[in-house]
């Protein structure tokens, strides 16, 4: 039976100078409103100890269109601001929840430029929109067709920072589920190699960011040159910019077919939960821990498992899978890093350590799923028979991470120091 979901369909466009200009209008207003919003809910509680909800935020809105000084909001669609206006709301959710930081704000060349119509402010007919304010349709290349009979429910409109421009059409559909299949799969992210799977099978990582780097670093060199606010340096910055989108899009590309195959192929994948941010944080392996893109592959295995009815398991961070011995459950103490191979003084078995990571995970994920999340593998004695001997429990609410002198928060402001907004 078909799962219905809520599924966007992102296309290329080409807008006319008249649609070019309108729609620059709405994602300067866009950004303006985004802005004063958020200058107004921070402010309202460090001066007044007052809290700001949604709604007022858009009767605060009204009073700005109104006034002389910001009545060229009235010349853009209403939605999109008021659409902004909701995205301010769930990004004050995410920090409440402690999903997210504290919202920034928004930059006119740094911040992604968009904005979204709902569906009355976008018409849909005979398979073209047309937006509010503008008179023709969206010349749209419609690489790959909507599905059969789907009505658009919003549209989102963005150009990235090497001026292309973008339509996401966010449709109803039905997603068929795949047979059910009896493999499970254990992943082994790395950077030699992306991925190492519990069946031996190692992914080489494309380093997309590495092919280009020659010519990335000529273009930078090249815009370091030229002078502030000239016509030069805007096509130099142009120049950067289109490097960089070549690099994300083949990245994204290879992770889409990469995680596809994973989700078509397995019934249950298993993986680690990788503090990425963290990680990233390492300035030796900080470009080759985001040219990997570990934290988009998962992102695109949570949905795709959800909409095929596959079932992503995810293991403690701190689970010792590399130092443990897939075969008789010995633990080493410490395995340096570039100890590609180690023998288990236990049981002699010669582990490639990527490989032996990967069935590690795959068998905590099939504890996990039978006897609950966080269960480990048990250790076996030299005959293959499951040890009495559990495995030393930490001391109940004892930090795993190693102690250390710990940074302060970068974040200007708390969870304490700000009260939420409805």
């Amino acid at each position: 039976m078909a799962k219905q979901v809520k599924r966007a369909y992102k296309y290329r466009f080409y807008p006319s100078p008249e649609q070019a200009a309108e729609l620059s209008r709405t994602f300067g207003c866009v950004r303006l409103v985004y802005n004063k919003a958020l200058e107004a809910r921070t402010a309202a509680w460090y001066t007044e100890r007052r809290r700001v909800s949604y709604a007022q935020s858009s009767a605060m809105l009204t009073e700005w269109k109104r006034s002389e000084e910001y009545a060229f909001l009235n010349e853009v669609s209403s939605v999109p601001l008021q659409q902004t206006l909701r995205h301010l709301q769930g990004a004050f959710a995410a920090f409440w929840e402690k999903r997210a930081r504290y919202p920034v704000f928004k930059s006119r060349k740094k911040s992604r430029q968009s904005a979204e119509y709902t569906r009355s402010a976008f018409r849909w007919r005979d398979g073209r929109v047309t937006l509010a304010k503008m008179a023709d349709p969206l010349n749209i290349v419609w690489s790959r067709p909507l599905p059969e009979g789907a009505e658009p429910s919003a549209v989102t409109i963005s150009r990235d920072t090497a001026g292309r421009w973008f339509v996401s059409i966010l449709v109803e559909t039905g997603i068929g589920r795949l047979d059910a299949s009896s493999e499970t799969v254990g992943i082994d992210v790395g950077i030699t190699s992306l991925l190492t799977l519990s069946t031996g099978e190692k992914i080489t990582n494309p380093r997309h960011e590495r092919r280009d780097r020659a010519r990335l670093a000529k273009a930078q060199r090249g815009l370091a040159r030229k002078a502030e606010g000239s016509n030069n340096r805007a096509k130099a910055r142009l120049k950067v910019a289109r490097i960089h989108a070549r690099i994300a899009d083949r990245r994204r590309d290879h992770l889409q077919k990469l995680s596809t195959r994973l989700v078509r192929e397995n019934q249950t994948v298993v993986i680690e939960d990788l503090n990425v941010r963290n990680m990233i944080k390492n300035h030796s392996l900080a470009r080759a821990i985001s040219d990997a893109g570990w934290r988009d592959l998962r992102g695109m295995l949570e949905y795709k498992c959800d909409w095929y009815g596959r079932e992503l398991v995810v293991i403690d961070r701190w689970f010792p899978s590399r130092k443990t011995c897939s075969t008789c459950g010995h633990a080493v103490n410490a395995l340096p890093l570039n100890a590609r191979k180690w023998t288990c003084p236990a049981c002699g078995t010669v582990h490639d350590r990527d490989v032996n990571a990967a069935r590690n995970i795959r068998a905590a994920g099939l504890a996990a799923q039978a006897c609950g999340d966080g269960v480990r593998p048990q250790p076996r004695t030299r005959g293959g028979r499951p040890s009495l001997k559990q495995e030393t429990p930490t001391r109940e609410g004892r930090d795993p991470r190693p102690s250390g002198r710990r940074r302060k928060p970068r974040a200007a402001f708390s969870h304490q120091s700000i009260d939420r907004g409805d």
